[in-house]
């Protein structure tokens, strides 16, 4: 199987050339157009957000060898989560050689966060499965960057910390509110409503409640801060 002309720009992008381009294809194939013959990208998926774990875990341990277990938790937290997963997506244009079904294209599937931090595991697990540990390896550290060196010391639980900065102006704790439920039962993506006492309102998508509430909550901190 060969690459198409925008495949194999965007395997030159991420600086891996695919001996085995099904691996490739396979990653950046949504449910919504997957057949028999054409599978998705949810078991490579899964693989990859392993991998990205390991490499991640491996950097944070290497790069500060003073830290605490409980120092580096957080930090690996913020740095293997949808949302930074989806960030890392967009900055190498993943959306636009998603494939999709043409009622996700339409629903705005190529800017989903949910959809964009799947298929960014699945390209990770892609290029570890093409050229092993090593080519992951590089891959990562490539394309997350100094988004590990500049990792936020207190990079705490987003909900927690929303949580802590309105009881400490004696507002109410923030209310989460699921306000939609879209796609498939096997990939479904959970609009979240995060809400203070004072009024300030957010949503937030992901492909779980946890994650969307995580989402918003961030949106929020980062909305009542500036």
């Amino acid at each position: 199987m060969k690459l198409s002309g925008d495949l194999k720009s965007f395997s030159a992008l991420i600086g891996h050339d695919f001996g085995a381009p099904d691996l490739l294809i396979r990653a950046l194939t949504h449910g919504s157009v997957s057949s028999a013959t054409r599978p998705d990208n949810q078991r490579l998926e899964f693989l990859g957000d392993r991998v990205l774990g390991m490499v991640i875990a491996e950097a944070l341990f290497l790069g500060d060898p003073a830290a605490s277990e409980g120092q580096m938790a957080p930090r690996f937290n913020a740095l293997v989560r949808k949302e930074t997963c989806a960030d890392v997506a967009r900055q190498i244009d993943l959306g636009k050689v998603l494939k999709l079904g043409r009622s996700e294209t339409l629903s705005g599937g190529r800017r989903k966060l949910a959809l964009l931090g799947d298929a960014m595991e699945a390209v990770i697990a892609a290029v570890y499965l093409d050229g092993g540990y090593d080519a992951a390896r590089q891959l990562i550290l490539r394309l997350w960057g100094a988004r590990i060196t500049d990792v936020e010391e207190d990079a705490r639980d987003a909900k927690t910390a929303l949580q802590e900065w309105a009881q400490a102006r004696g507002l109410a704790p923030p209310e989460y509110v699921e306000t939609a439920r879209e796609g498939p039962d096997h990939a479904p993506v959970f609009t979240i409503e995060a809400k203070l006492e004072n009024g300030i309102v957010v949503s937030a998508q992901a492909s779980s409640k946890r994650q969307a509430e995580q989402a918003a909550a961030r949106t929020l901190l980062s909305k009542v801060a500036s």
